[in-house]
């Protein structure tokens, strides 16, 4: 069985790599999905100090992406990138499975 796609973008990785140096922390970020926000569900991001036994691990110019299988089942297929504009500076999910989103993008429903 393949493991569901996920994806961490160039821009992303490079902006995941610069914090986790000013941090002293290896350049893992953790993507987890919690109930909550405006649409159900919300996306959290950390950094992590390794991938636990069950993470999905996806590795992008070095930096890795993990998520735990229950997150994974709601952000399956899914892109992260980090986007910079007039409203700041965050990353972004693109979720193929989102059939609902909040106007910040940090929430969304299934």
């Amino acid at each position: 069985m393949n493991a569901p796609s996920l994806s961490l973008t160039a821009n992303a990785a490079k902006r995941v790599a610069t914090i986790a140096e000013k941090q002293a922390k290896p350049a893992i970020l953790r993507l987890s999905v919690e109930g909550g926000g405006c649409s159900g569900f919300q996306y959290k991001f950390d950094l992590a100090d390794g991938p636990d036994g069950d993470d999905m691990v996806s590795e992008t110019d070095g930096v890795r992406l993990v998520v735990d299988p229950v997150s994974l089942d709601l952000v399956a297929g899914s892109t992260v990138d980090f986007v910079e504009s007039l409203g700041g500076a965050a990353f972004k999910v693109e979720n193929p499975q989102a059939a609902a989103g909040c106007g910040c993008g940090s929430s969304f429903g299934i």
